[in-house]
């Protein structure tokens, strides 16, 4: 019987134990697959690139040319020979300066060449030499060929300086000659930076200005160079007398009301990529509006320009600064606040939906919803668990409407909770790059926040892969 006995029992042991078997084989088999799976959605997933928000500024601004207006006076000659000037164009000169000589025998220019020889010039006049090919080197554009004539004029202007001391010794060597007093030493009779060219705008005026000034192709410039054969009361430079000066620049209607409100406006000259502040005085002529930009100082910078690039800073905004890409559009419906209610077991805002149960009676269902702005009168929600039509309750009241109304928020995606959750933006400024947007909204983004850059390649409530 004991015999008996046992072997029904070792019966149900063996089918037990292939239960189990067949048990653990599907749990396995399971977790195979859905490891299969994952691997396989991995693979198979598009990367979500994040981006950290920071605290930032941002400088808005848009080229413009200027044209140049200063105290200018025209410099003559009182006598006919051939001119060689003594200072560098742009040289700060006095009344009592030796700007410029004339040749009435014709002899000057040729002692000048036989008393140079070999004299050496020292480091200080050789660097000052080679600064100009070095800066005429950097900023050379093979689009702006007449670019070249202004460095010839430069370099000119520093040959002056580097054969001045010989050319005294040329007009010492001319006089004690047979030919004495034939070069004549001439002043400007003011003070202030001497420039050697003229273009009849010396006595332009802002009200004078037209838009057909801005067309270059047209400007014209008339230099008088070393050894050139001057006429008696001829024009042969200017003298710029006072530092004080301005760039007028045509303007937009609507930037023209921007600045007309500004004092001062930060000015970036494109030349020497310096910046410095202007007081800003706006002009409202027959053929459109110019501002002009009044400076008091770099006046010896610009003495030789008459048209001035510039780039004119009207915003510097700080706050959180975010990637234009990573900026979204969503549409969310807008709720009444008097609608508005907290609950649920997390205590957040939702509405009191209309439903009927499944024996038709009428009951109000607590449904929770992402909000995304609000004001004293007005919610912005999420609509993916709400419907057009359908009926909410006012807490408290027998009041019911239908929800109908919507609208579009500018936002981007939060990526902190590991899915892309909207968030909407306050844009202050931004320019093709980034944006500059609100800090420290209700419902907005901190700085730190992690938020997806391509706003393109989520949906709300998407998975986000990292």
């Amino acid at each position: 019987m004991a015999g008996g006995n046992r072997q029904p029992h070792r019966r149900n042991q063996n089918k037990s134990g292939r239960t189990m078997n067949r048990i653990e084989f599907v749990i396995f088999g399971a977790m195979t697959v859905y490891i299969i799976a994952l691997i396989f959605m991995y693979m198979n997933s598009e990367t979500i690139k994040g981006y950290v928000v920071e605290m930032g500024s941002l400088s808005i601004s848009k080229t413009y040319t200027g044209i140049a207006l200063r105290q200018e006076e025209l410099i003559t000659t009182p006598y006919t020979g051939y001119i060689f000037f003594h200072e560098r164009e742009g040289d700060r000169v006095s009344t009592r300066d030796t700007v410029y000589s004339i040749d009435e025998s014709g002899r000057l220019a040729s002692m000048i060449t036989e008393n140079q020889g070999d004299n050496a010039y020292s480091d200080e006049e050789l660097g000052e030499f080679r600064s100009e090919i070095i800066q005429y080197d950097r900023g050379f554009d093979s689009s702006d060929f007449s670019s070249v004539y202004n460095f010839k004029y430069d370099v000119e202007g520093a040959v002056v300086s580097l054969v001045s001391s010989n050319m005294y010794k040329s007009i010492e060597a001319l006089n004690q000659s047979n030919l004495g007093g034939m070069v004549l030493l001439c002043t400007s009779g003011k003070t202030g930076y001497v420039v050697y060219s003229t273009d009849g705008y010396e006595e332009l005026t802002v009200e004078q200005i037209t838009p057909d000034m801005y067309n270059q192709t047209e400007y014209t410039k008339t230099r008088t160079n070393n050894n050139d054969l001057v006429e008696k009361d001829a024009v042969v430079g200017k003298i710029v007398t006072d530092e004080n000066w301005s760039l007028v620049i045509p303007i937009e209607p609507e930037r023209a009301a921007e600045l007309a409100e500004e004092e001062y406006v930060k000015v970036k000259f494109i030349k020497t990529q310096e910046s410095s502040w202007a007081e800003v005085a706006i002009h409202h002529l027959a053929d459109g509006d110019y501002a002009e930009l009044r400076f008091n100082n770099s006046c010896v910078t610009f003495c030789t320009d008459r048209f001035v690039d510039i780039e004119l800073v009207v915003d510097d905004e700080k706050g959180l600064k975010v990637p234009i890409s990573a900026i979204a559009e969503k549409t969310a419906f807008i709720i009444p606040a008097e609608y508005m209610s907290k609950g649920g077991p997390n205590g957040n805002y939702g509405v009191s939906k209309e439903v009927y149960d499944e024996n038709g009676n009428l009951t109000y269902e607590f449904i929770e919803t992402t909000v995304y702005s609000s004001d004293e009168n007005e919610f912005y929600v999420d609509n993916s668990n709400l419907n057009v039509g359908t009926y909410i309750c006012k807490p408290d009241s027998t009041d019911k409407m239908a929800i109908s109304k919507s609208g579009t928020l500018i936002g981007v995606y939060n990526m902190n909770k590991g899915y892309a959750d909207f968030k909407q933006i306050t844009i202050l400024a931004k320019n093709d790059e980034y944006a500059i947007v609100s800090s420290n909204t209700q419902y907005g983004l901190t700085v730190y926040d992690r938020i997806v850059l391509d706003a393109s390649a989520v949906d709300n409530d998407d998975f986000i892969h990292r």
